[in-house]
């Protein structure tokens, strides 16, 4: 399936521990430099380095698939069969019997091979691709042409593709987990490390299979494909995947049907040699017969129409990593989703600046504009929107330094000088903006943020979010003769004031909704924005007087009672990117297929935990790589026309066995007790097996 896969070059760095060496020495070790490679050298690298890929590739080679088609005990048994007729010079059935087994053979191998050759041709279309830098200037290339050399900018979200050390970051922090197991994000510094320190305590050590959770930086690849440590690790362990629910269901079919036949042949095979009394025919009868009970091409049919459910789903812009998450897509009964761009259009659009007082602000706007135009960290949707609606105007702001946003602190921080001098603009979720803040801006100057003013401003909140507009908060603070900034710095700032965002209901969102309705699927929101925001948004796209739970009130539940309240629940408000887990996990306990549609890099757990994971092809690598399933469209008419799909192609695979199974059983019996009464076998072994 896969091309043999390339012996490993060795690593430019492989005798000496990058994490210990200074950013420079690493560089000039790969012979690379601050701009990078050219993409002459890049190419001339990977011809010699080989793919960025483990060795071992996905799949079966093409050798262990055609051994795989032998391994049913069924088809041994033919083949021990042909084995006794040659031994006894019935040639001719020797021969028919391994022709029946070489038909079956060949077509189960080369339906297997197209199926993984139509999957790997529908993978490539959501490749996973990195910012890189080749001639001095950035680019975006697949994963699995990265080389030893290529210097790479990373930013949240991000993948990292391969095995680097680190040379500028900015409050990096990476999920390590999968390499160290510590689940707490691993900030990443410059500086070398100890040779001997171990890898959770390499600081300037990127590795690939990790991800950025927040910040931003840039590095060098020190090695690649199967030098990586991840590699190295997929080597020595070659963990098989865990068992999907319908393969499950398949060996457990095929057991059964091993059962009865070995109960049928033995007995058969007494009652043929008491009436007829040759013990070899008999014997023949009887395996002729086991084997013509048995829907003998089931993996074949189950590859054919799982291979050609995929393309067909492909074509309603569905496209599937994993064949067996087929099943699991059409057996979805609770879709989880957060909301942006899956019920609403997913293009914030900016729709007033307000002083803290609530009155119309536009002057506000020049310091949001500030903070949103000069950012350079996570993508944001909020920025653009910013950006989109006030531009900002060239030389008004020359940015110093920054503060990246990330998921816990839930805001952004931009140290610029402009026309009031230096300062440090924050906007982000306004209750942490909020906290930061001990200060407000008032008429005729600055206030304390005491409590009244704090209830004055909740009050506005309130009613925004009501209305079903987002709601974030912008806080400055003066820090004349600063050159940089830190996240302590966020501290004793004052509340400038309000920016109120709206993101309209998708245009057909209440069809959609129905139609998985229809379909027996009950959808769920999970969001990170307050519940009144969510519970207006959920009335829009018709899904009622919503009942709402938030993360605050999931925090106090015990898993069982969470279990009980996640059935009845429409929107879950407020949530943490771990609460997700948690929610999927009780529904699941309550008896549910779950699927979960995620774009974000919080989202990647949860894809996991989730029965079948869902992304789009706009999500960021982390959510695209743990997604089984990816949707072309970010749409749930689209969701819904593959689930539909899905569920006809497992329609399709009972139908056949449902058939043959039963259709098998009847003319096999039929024959089974004629012999126990006729005194002649009703039709003779070979000619049983050329009938099946």
């Amino acid at each position: 399936m896969d091309e043999p896969a390339r012996a490993p070059a060795a690593s430019p760095l492989a005798a000496a521990p990058f994490w210990s060496e200074p950013a420079d020495a690493v560089l000039a070790r790969t012979g690379s430099s601050a701009a990078g490679l050219s993409a002459a050298e890049a190419a001339q690298r990977l011809a010699r380095f080989g793919p960025n890929r483990p060795a071992s590739g996905n799949g079966f080679p093409a050798w262990r698939l055609a051994l795989r088609q032998v391994e049913n005990p069924l088809v041994l048994l033919l083949i021990v069969a042909a084995a006794i007729s040659w031994f006894l010079d019935e040639h001719d059935d020797a021969l028919l019997i391994v022709a029946i087994v070489a038909a079956s053979s060949a077509i189960g191998f080369w339906q297997e091979w197209s199926a993984g050759n139509a999957v790997r041709t529908l993978m490539r279309m959501v490749a996973v691709r990195a910012t890189v830098l080749r001639d001095g200037s950035t680019c975006e290339v697949p994963v699995e042409e990265l080389v030893p050399g290529d210097v790479v900018q990373l930013a949240a979200g991000s993948i990292v593709p391969a095995d680097a050390r680190l040379l500028h970051s900015n409050l990096l922090f990476v999920d390590e987990a999968s390499l160290t197991g510590e689940s707490y994000p691993a900030e990443k510094l410059e500086e070398p490390s100890p040779v001997d320190a171990p890898i959770s305590a390499r600081r300037g050590a990127l590795y690939a299979g990790t991800h950025v959770l927040s910040g931003t930086g840039t590095a060098v690849l020190v090695a690649t494909g199967s030098d990586t440590e991840f590699g190295h690790v997929m080597e020595r362990l070659k963990h098989r995947a865990p068992t999907p629910e319908f393969e499950r269901g398949l060996q457990a079919f095929g057991m059964l049907l091993v059962r009865v036949t070995l109960l049928l042949v033995v007995g058969l095979f007494a009652l043929t040699v008491r009436q007829h009394g040759n013990l070899l025919e008999a014997l023949m009868f009887a395996l002729a017969i086991s084997v013509g009970m048995t829907p003998e091409l089931l993996p074949a049919i189950v590859s054919i129409n799982l291979a050609r459910g995929a393309r067909r789903m492909a074509a309603h812009k569905v496209i599937v990593k994993r064949l067996a998450a087929i099943e699991d897509f059409g057996s979805m009964t609770v879709l989880c989703s957060d909301k942006t761009g899956t019920l609403t259009e997913g293009t914030v659009h900016l729709s007033g600046s307000w002083s803290p007082a609530g009155s119309a602000d536009p002057a506000l706007m020049d310091l949001v504009a500030a903070n949103a135009g000069l950012q350079s960290g996570l993508p944001s949707p909020i920025d653009d929107a910013v950006r989109a609606a006030h531009p900002l105007p060239e030389g008004r702001w020359r940015k110093l330094d920054e503060v990246p946003y990330d998921f816990h602190r839930k805001r952004l921080s931009v140290l610029a000088e402009g026309h009031a001098g230096r300062m440090l603009i924050t906007k982000g979720s306004y209750r942490t903006v909020l906290e930061a803040c001990t200060r407000v801006r008032e008429a005729d100057g600055d206030g304390a943020l005491d409590d009244a003013a704090v209830a004055a401003l909740d009050h506005l909140y309130e009613q925004w979010s009501a209305d079903g507009l987002r709601v974030l908060g912008v806080a400055t603070r003066a820090m004349e003769g600063a050159s940089g900034a830190r996240l302590d710095d966020e501290a004793g700032m004052t509340f400038a004031g309000f920016v109120t965002l709206s993101d309209q209901p998708k245009e057909g969102i209440r069809e959609a909704i129905a139609e998985l309705r229809s379909l027996g699927i009950a959808l769920k929101v999970l969001t990170g924005d307050n519940r009144n925001v969510a519970a207006a948004l959920a009335t829009r796209v018709g899904l009622g007087e919503a009942r709402v739970l938030t993360g605050d009130e999931i925090r106090r539940l015990s898993p069982e009672a969470l279990s009980a309240r996640a059935e009845a629940t429409d929107v879950f408000a407020e949530v943490e990117p771990n609460q997700k887990e948690r929610i999927l996990r009780a529904l699941q306990k309550a008896g549910h297929v779950v699927g979960f549609l995620g774009d974000g890099i919080n989202d990647a757990p949860a894809l996991h935990t989730a029965d079948v994971g869902i992304s789009v092809d706009s999500a960021v690598d982390v959510a695209k790589e743990a997604a089984e399933i990816v949707l072309m469209d970010h749409d749930l008419a689209v969701l819904a026309e593959g689930v539909m799909q899905g569920r006809t192609t497992f329609e399709n695979t009972l139908k056949y066995i449902y058939i043959t199974t039963s259709a098998n059983f009847g003319n096999m019996l039929s024959m089974a007790m004629a012999a126990t009464f006729l005194p002649f076998l009703p039709l003779l072994p070979v000619q049983v097996l050329l009938n099946n």
